[in-house]
């Protein structure tokens, strides 16, 4: 848990501690499954590099709870590794261990109004990059692009199962699959990745 302040680390941990599947460990511990989590009104190069060495250093998994999120700042934060993001006005109890619990499990949380404007943000840079009309170069099978399409759309492993007639097992595998060939942290990462190269 990374705080800015007494007040909100002590408010953050309260409502992560009624969750009897929570954990709270020391901010030292990097277990495997540890998430560490970072509440700030803003990032600044501190938060990011943070943010970076607890994704890339420590193996690590992180959940940034922000109050305000530049457009400049949204890939930076993918880029260190963050799959999961909560607006500091959304951060219930609820919120928070959903978030967490995403992360653990190597999953993607995104408001969805965030998750809009990566997808625009990675097309125009994907224009400006490749000079091209976002036309796919091969990489990804058609069942990995439809899966992660589906990921793109905020569903669940559940929901993706049932729109495309696979098993949870299946879904899970085709992600894994992507994630460990391709060298990708995550869920949002690899919609990043697929959005990047033009196949979302």
């Amino acid at each position: 848990m990374h705080a800015p302040d007494p007040i909100t680390r002590e408010g953050t941990l309260a409502q992560l501690r009624r969750n009897p599947d929570i954990e709270i460990r020391g901010e030292a511990d990097t277990r495997p499954g540890a998430v560490a989590l970072v509440v700030r009104d803003s990032l600044d190069e501190e938060v990011l590099g943070r943010l970076r060495r607890i994704v890339r250093a420590d193996g690590g998994r992180a959940v940034l709870v922000v109050g305000v999120l530049r457009e400049a700042e949204l890939l930076d934060v993918i880029e260190c590794g963050v799959g999961a993001v909560v607006w500091r006005n959304e951060a219930t109890e609820h919120r928070l261990a959903q978030a967490v619990f995403a992360a653990a499990r190597g999953e993607g949380d995104l408001p969805a109004d965030l998750l809009g404007r990566l997808i625009d943000q990675v097309g125009v840079l994907h224009r400006v990059s490749t000079g091209r009309s976002g036309a796919p170069a091969g990489g990804l099978s058609t069942r990995e692009v439809d899966v992660l399409r589906l990921v793109a759309d905020g569903r669940d492993t559940q929901e993706i199962a049932a729109k495309l007639s696979y098993s949870e097992r299946t879904v899970k595998n085709v992600v894994h699959g992507l994630t460990t060939r391709l060298h990708l942290r995550n869920r949002a990462h690899a919609v990043a990745y697929a959005m990047r190269e033009g196949y979302i």
